[in-house]
């Protein structure tokens, strides 16, 4: 198997972490009779020589070595092995411009002959491993699809027609002149005799490849089928145990669900169904209603994949996920909670279920992190965030507690005037602040961020003064470059308006440090002196940090026509291509008053940046009738299907709550223009 090993000058290779002399011995690892060491090697080669799918000059020469690993039966876990050299020679298609791709793809096509023969090996993890690498490498679409045929005629083990299944679909998909047999042959294993998982698995790749090849009865047939399967479905001891070695291969396997397979199908049907939201909805009521747990558990996490791109009426299904939070499981149970957080008030549906689950589990209400200031449970956080006052009661008893969550802020915006009640514990609390506190953001910027949110909501805040600028004398006499709670205070100084005349001093003092926006910002709010701001507005607009010329065109913002000065510096940024433009278009706006002027800047900034949205939808409902020559983007937004923060491979925790938001705001808008 390594014949010529020691012939290579791994020493002058690289792989993702300098010197490849030591690939060597990893190759040789892969060929170990110990479980553990052979685990470690794959690690190290997946870590190291195709680091997160990255072809090197160690990584092409080591795939002579790993064909030969393949073809010896003796050598244990070559599925494995498979695997590794059909993703290395995937690096290869459509980066001929990369020479080191390029190569290792050739290398693996050269020898794709290898893949016929392992296509009926004795080990069913190496036939299902060989069933796709023969489509992607042999390229001969006749004989691929013949191999094809005659192996589902044969093969008895279900994992291995999984396999052949997901072939046929990217032959399909790889050869469509040559699509009609192999869809047929698909359209037989989407039916009996075949078990209940390769007929689901079959159903997913028509639904991608063919969908009108799918049975008109496709969800009720699909949440059968999964029924059947997971009556069937052993775990197999050795898939449940595996090598304990402490590697990302390792992890990996711990992190995926117990029933992959079973989440690889249904996640593989939906993403084939797509945009087909109303059949994707009763599929994961379907799936919710299954008797195992795993199913449901998986069903929670797709759920979250669909309420996070797609915008539709999911009543139904919350209410679903909510009812899995008196599930037994543990894992069923934190699911739901994780999935429910990131709905907002989309997860009112679910509320009884969380106030049930946060009434009788106080030890749930905070969570304590190794690193990093505590933050409120997930259960208690998703009640918040529903905006269901059940909340208020179970947040005055965490502000009595020791510790004040770091996210309280965010929570209490979420509860409005219903959590009027709070503002006397947050007043109290921060009069526990010692001023020469060495850490006193970790409390402060919370306290401080729920008192500007109830202020904003009810204007019960205000008696919290005394204690703010005391805080702020404090933070201003031993103030540190960065200091969360600096920022925090001068907010909410400016929140108070002339009632903080008191802090004028020290807010003057600020006005050439890195608080410069946000103080001038608050003075205006205090004194309502153009004379004193505008100066130290202007240098901050015209300043390199994104930030801070955000913070000072909001400032001029709220100044309205008393800032006109500033509107040329303004309509500069408006029409730069900085991310701070949508500031300064909606700051001219409310300056000026001229929406002939800004209107061209607000519809480029809606077009080309997303997240620009919500402030824009603000400042055309702000606009009215002016903000009419925008209505084709407030009703292009309502009609769109997709959520307008919706992108592959990214979510943000916040994201769902943006839009809904922005939903709000078109529609507010449109009615106003």
């Amino acid at each position: 198997m390594f014949t010529g090993i020691d012939e290579v000058d791994w020493a002058s290779l690289r792989h993702a972490y300098g010197s490849a002399a030591d690939v060597p011995g990893w190759l040789r690892g892969l060929a170990s009779a110990d479980p553990a060491e052979r685990e470690a090697a794959l690690d190290r080669m997946y870590g190291a020589v195709h680091h997160q799918g990255d072809v090197y000059d160690s990584t092409l020469a080591c795939v002579p070595f790993l064909f030969a690993l393949v073809r010896s039966e003796e050598v244990p876990d070559r599925g494995g092995i498979v695997e590794l050299l059909v993703s290395i020679g995937r690096e290869g298609e459509g980066r001929e411009a990369d020479a080191t791709c390029a190569s290792a793809g050739s290398a693996v096509r050269a020898r794709a002959e290898v893949f016929t023969g392992l296509s009926g090996d004795a080990d069913a993890t190496v036939r299902g491993a060989a069933a796709g690498a023969v489509v992607r490498f042999v390229d001969e679409p006749t004989r691929v699809l013949r191999l094809l045929r005659e192996r589902i005629t044969v093969e008895r083990d279900d994992r291995v027609l999984l396999a052949l299944a997901e072939s046929l679909g990217l032959f399909v998909r790889r050869h469509p002149g040559h699509a009609d047999e192999a869809l047929e042959l698909l359209v037989a294993q989407s039916a009996a005799p075949f078990g209940p998982g390769v007929r689901l698995a079959a159903l997913g790749q028509l639904a991608g490849c063919a969908p009108d090849r799918l049975p008109t009865d496709l969800v009720p047939l699909a949440v059968r089928l999964l029924r059947g399967r997971s009556e069937r479905w052993p775990v197999r001891p050795e898939e449940a145990e595996g090598p304990g070695a402490d590697t990302l291969a390792g992890l990996l396997r711990r992190l995926r669900p117990s029933d992959e397979e079973g989440s690889q199908l249904m996640r593989t049907l939906h993403r084939a169904l797509d945009g087909r939201v109303e059949d994707r909805i009763a599929l994961l009521e379907g799936q919710l209603t299954c008797p195992d747990a795993t199913d449901r558990c998986n069903a929670v996490w797709m759920s979250a994949g669909l309420t996070r791109e797609w915008r539709a009426d999911c009543a139904g299904l919350v209410a679903l996920i909510g009812a899995q939070l008196g599930a037994v499981e543990d894992g069923l149970r934190d699911a739901a909670v994780s999935v429910l957080t990131d709905l907002f008030e989309l997860a009112a549906p679910a509320a009884d279920d969380l106030a049930a689950l946060v009434s009788t589990r106080p030890g749930l209400w905070v969570r304590e992190w190794e690193r990093g200031v505590p933050t409120l449970g997930g259960p208690l956080k998703a009640l918040v965030r529903s905006g269901d006052p059940r909340a208020v009661p179970v947040l005055a008893e965490v502000l009595a507690g020791p510790v004040v969550p770091g996210d309280l802020g965010q929570a209490v915006r979420h509860m409005g005037r219903d959590a009027a009640s709070l503002a006397p514990l947050i007043r109290r609390r921060l009069g526990e602040i010692p001023v020469d506190s060495p850490e006193p953001s970790a409390p402060a910027v919370p306290l401080l961020s729920a008192l500007a949110a109830l202020e904003e909501a009810t204007e019960s805040a205000g008696e919290a003064l005394p204690e703010v600028l005391r805080l702020l004398r404090g933070a201003a006499a031993g103030a540190r470059p960065g200091d969360a709670c600096m920022g925090a205070l001068v907010r909410a100084v400016g929140a108070y308006g002339s009632a903080a005349r008191e802090a004028v001093p020290v807010l003057r003092g600020l006005l050439d440090t890195e608080y410069a926006s946000a103080a001038a910002g608050a003075l205006w709010e205090v004194e309502g002196d153009p004379t004193v701001v505008l100066p130290v507005l202007l240098r901050e607009l015209a300043g390199g940090e994104p930030r801070r010329r955000r913070l000072a065109a909001a400032a001029l913002s709220r100044m309205g026509a008393r800032a006109r000065p500033a509107a040329a510096a303004l309509q500069r940024l408006a029409e730069s291509g900085h991310r701070e433009r949508a500031t300064a278009a909606c700051a001219l706006w409310r300056i000026d008053g001229d929406a002939d002027s800004v209107l061209p800047a607000l519809r480029s900034v809606w077009t080309e940046s997303p997240r620009t949205r919500v402030p824009v939808a603000g400042c055309l409902l702000e606009m009215g009738p002016a903000g009419a020559p925008l209505r084709d983007l407030l009703e292009a937004e309502l009609s769109a299907p997709r959520r307008h923060l919706a992108r592959p491979g990214g979510f943000g925790s916040h994201d769902i709550w943006k839009d809904e938001r922005l939903l709000r705001l078109c529609r507010e808008a449109l009615a106003g223009v």
